[in-house]
């Protein structure tokens, strides 16, 4: 469960602790999706054609690839989007202009949109049914985003009409997605992006949804986190024609910076998995904690743990306090070279991580690795992230602070 924020003179009630409302679940869940409308419109194929293409056709080139935490509008920052319109509506795009110049310079650019939106017009509301108003999605296009996870334990927050609405938003705007799905066709396809000549599979999945069963005769709506299930989909992206394997992941316990067991272990059985010579994993990035957590390179996979909230309201913790680390996250940023023999694997030769701050006086992203005139107050913050960022011993395996 996403925690509440504090409104105006009024701390909100701690919000349930994770493991008591919806403990991590298992079962099986879908192949994470490609848009209907994204099918054949040139940017992924079904199936794909491999890059390293025969013939003597061009070397295929290394890319870029940014992922960011979650996006969670609360009341505040639907109220923020609506001054920074001036009266048009909603405008989310001044709040993201913070990460845009390092969102819009990689090859490809993830995100993680972890609640429903609401109908046109509203009404729309924050914690804890979020309603979230539709325009969000032009702004995450503007700032340079790809594609988008959307599995998390609030996407049925609105039922099944929520989840429509937020691919359908989505889909109008050209941001594609994985996770979540509108029909059993669009859940059995995978996500296929291009970068830099490799085919990009994003696959994503949450722990639950908040104790929300999922739509009647619909079990493909949501894709839940199963080990066995997110390796068959990766190794069926494969088939599909991806080069690289992007596994995005809603998981952990909230307000923990340390990753739980269930991380831990699915880390390593997820990185561990190979089919012909190769992981079949090549990325595993995180988000729900709220707070940022640690990268790790694990069977010599890049493991983000938790990348903390991207875009929150003020936040209070499990113990009904306001918790400044709410508003902390991290971008992870990865160079991906080509194989050096054919068949092998898209190796990641540089792995970098961008402290980010929510400021949640002025509704702005900022970018703290590149604060060069940062003040004490915003070092404080960056010191803190690359704390938890580095402390699984990233930084021995190369991890950089980037900017």
């Amino acid at each position: 469960m996403t925690s509440r924020t504090r409104s105006p003179g009024t701390v909100a009630l701690a919000a349930l602790l994770l493991a008591a409302a919806t403990a991590c679940t298992g079962g099986s869940g879908p192949v994470a999706d490609a848009t209907a409308a994204g099918a054949g419109d040139g940017r992924t194929g079904s199936p794909a054609v491999p890059s390293a293409a025969p013939g003597g056709a061009s070397a295929p080139t290394g890319f870029t690839l940014v992922a960011s935490g979650d996006v969670l509008p609360h009341d505040s920052i639907i109220r923020r989007a609506a001054e920074d319109a001036h009266g048009t509506g909603y405008d989310f795009g001044p709040m993201l202009s913070g990460a845009r110049p390092v969102v819009s310079r990689a090859d490809l650019a993830l995100c993680h949109m972890e609640t429903a939106y609401g109908k046109e017009g509203g009404p729309y509301t924050g914690y804890p049914a979020f309603a979230s108003p539709p325009e969000i999605a032009a702004a995450l296009k503007a700032t340079g985003y790809d594609s988008c996870s959307t599995a998390s334990n609030h996407t049925l927050d609105s039922g099944a009409a929520g989840l429509r609405r937020t691919l359908d938003a989505l889909d109008r705007v050209g941001v594609r997605h994985a996770g979540s799905a509108r029909t059993a066709e669009e859940a059995a396809r995978t996500t296929l992006l291009t970068a830099g000549g490799a085919t990009v599979a994003q696959l994503a999945y949450t722990y639950g949804t908040n104790g929300r069963p999922l739509p009647e005769g619909q079990p493909w709506a949501v894709a839940l986190l199963d080990e066995g299930t997110v390796i068959a989909d990766a190794r069926a992206a494969r088939e599909a024609g991806a080069d690289v394997v992007v596994v995005s992941v809603h998981w952990g316990t909230e307000w923990q910076t340390e990753p739980d067991r269930r991380q831990l272990s699915l880390a390593r059985a997820l990185t561990a998995s190979r089919s012909g010579g190769r992981p079949d994993v090549d990325l595993i990035i995180g988000t729900h904690a709220h707070v940022p957590q640690a990268y790790e390179k694990v069977n010599g996979t890049w493991v983000i743990y938790g990348m903390g909230d991207q875009i929150a309201g003020d936040m209070i913790n499990h113990e009904g306090a306001h918790d400044p680390r709410g508003n902390q996250s991290s971008i992870g940023r990865f160079t991906f070279a080509p194989p050096r023999t054919p068949g092998g694997r898209w190796e990641v030769t540089k792995a970098e991580f961008l402290p980010q701050w929510f400021d949640t006086v002025r509704g702005r992203v900022v970018n703290l690795g590149a604060a060069d005139g940062a003040d004490a107050h915003q070092i404080e913050i960056r010191d803190a992230i690359r704390r938890a960022v580095l402390s699984r011993g990233a930084d021995k395996d190369g991890l950089l602070m980037g900017k």
